[in-house]
């Protein structure tokens, strides 16, 4: 049940940021989640999209660099300590989290949080085991 996300590298240049979410635009694609993080000459923007193969090709076309990962998205209520719940199933299996970001889904009353972890596979039993609802691809719209 995974997602698959984009992860793309972008020069840290002033506008380079607005040039991919221009692409984006144009190709009709939408940004369902996105967070980016900095490392000085250059940054890594990972985002989930409906139509990642889309995506990568029109970016590529103008230039950038773009792969798909797959990673473990689940939807939990937005209230305090959900996140902990989530974290702490996996911290007791022994599975690290590389790194996480979230969405917000208002209309359902949710927050999706998406996670890379060290042993993926491992990660999902354990969270489905839990009763923790993971999410599709459709679930991010």
């Amino acid at each position: 049940m995974a997602v698959r996300q984009l992860s793309i590298f972008l020069e840290n240049e002033t506008g380079r940021l607005a040039d991919l979410t221009e692409i984006l635009a144009e190709n009709g694609i939408d940004l369902n989640a996105v967070t980016i993080a900095e490392t000085g000459e250059y940054g890594i923007l990972r985002c989930i999209v409906q139509n990642p193969e889309e995506a990568v090709a029109a970016l590529a076309g103008k230039g950038f660099m773009a792969s798909i990962t797959e990673v473990l998205t689940v939807a939990i209520e937005n209230k305090p300590g959900a996140v902990n719940k989530v974290l702490q199933l996996l911290a007791d299996a022994g599975i690290g989290v590389k790194y996480i970001y979230s969405t917000i889904q208002s209309a359902k009353g949710e927050a999706a949080i998406t996670m890379k972890t060290t042993d993926q596979k491992r990660a999902e039993t354990i969270l489905v085991n839990a009763g923790v609802k993971l999410c599709e691809m459709e679930d991010l719209k």
